[in-house]
């Protein structure tokens, strides 16, 4: 199903109650927005979360739903509330209580793409940033919390694998912080986040995090990236609804300077279709879960 704000592929049959979704993965630049802004697109695209949807294409073959967003990261941020508009970017907006996030720039329209560096020459009109959320941002989440609830109808509860990734250089310096903490854990080649385990029950964060590490990644849980605005809005493991928002390492399987595939992109593409399938089954063991689950 195609629609402006996203791509959603449907199994032939979902047995699944899993959905896969990759909100920053968008690569539809418009001409407009590529004039509009000052950065070059190699540049601009060193936000997105490039090609962690055709890791995870083999979804919908495991019979589970795949949701992809068509805009790009730098247009529009889908891991932030609708409201969390920039006042040093938007017009008209007022200062409100601090918040990191949009102080930093990365609002949900964001001011900065990654190393800080300024996507406008100037500011943007209220009604444009509002525009955005109007055609993509609340399409997208109508389409992922439609899934959601189709889901716990279907099969009584829901998991969301919300895929992203992550620079490297956020899992060195993560490293060095570490090792000032006399800490000695090896690099993560994933992060799974479910808030501290406010966004999902423990059985899914364990089933999620023994699907990796049975094929061959180094994962931690909740550090650096514990889940944003998705896990934090869609995460009700009390009602059978849960997050885990996934974080791959991006030198794993691209050329993070020129943004393509590297040498390794093929098989780190075959490796997670074994994990997508593995959490896929979490929604065909119906019995076991619901029990487990109603223990918990």
């Amino acid at each position: 199903m195609q629609h402006d704000a996203y791509h959603l592929i449907l199994p032939a049959q979902r047995t699944s109650r899993v959905v896969f979704a990759c909100p920053h993965s968008g690569r539809d630049y418009s001409a407009a927005f590529l004039q509009a802004t000052a950065l070059d697109s190699t540049v601009l695209r060193s936000s997105e979360d490039a090609f962690v949807d055709l890791l995870f294409q083999s979804a919908p073959l495991e019979g589970a739903a795949l949701l992809v967003a068509r805009a790009p990261r730098a247009f529009v941020d889908l891991n932030r509330n609708e409201d969390e508009f920039d006042p040093a970017l938007i017009l008209g907006v007022p200062r409100l209580p601090h918040n990191p996030r949009i102080a930093s720039g990365l609002g949900v329209i964001p001011r900065v793409v990654a190393n800080g560096r300024t996507i406008y020459c100037g500011k943007l009109p209220l009604a444009e940033a509002q525009e955005r959320i109007a055609k993509f941002w609340r399409p997208y989440h109508l389409a992922l919390a439609t899934l959601l609830s189709e889901q716990r109808k279907r099969f009584g509860q829901a998991i969301l694998i919300d895929c992203h990734s992550m620079p490297h250089e956020a899992i060195v310096a993560f490293g060095a912080s570490a090792i000032a903490r006399n800490r000695t854990a090896p690099r993560p080649d994933v992060v799974l986040g479910d808030r501290y385990g406010a966004a999902s029950a423990g059985w899914v964060m364990d089933r999620v995090e023994a699907a990796f590490v049975d094929a061959g990644f180094r994962v931690a849980r909740n550090a650096p990236f514990a889940g944003a605005f998705v896990a934090q809005q869609y995460g009700r493991p009390s009602i059978g609804q849960h997050v885990i928002q996934v974080e791959i390492d991006r030198a794993l399987y691209m050329d993070e300077r020129r943004i393509v595939p590297n040498a390794q992109f093929d098989e780190m593409k075959l490796r997670l279709a074994q994990v997508t399938a593995r959490i896929a089954a979490l929604g065909v063991e119906p019995e076991r879960d619901d029990l487990r689950l109603a223990a918990e």
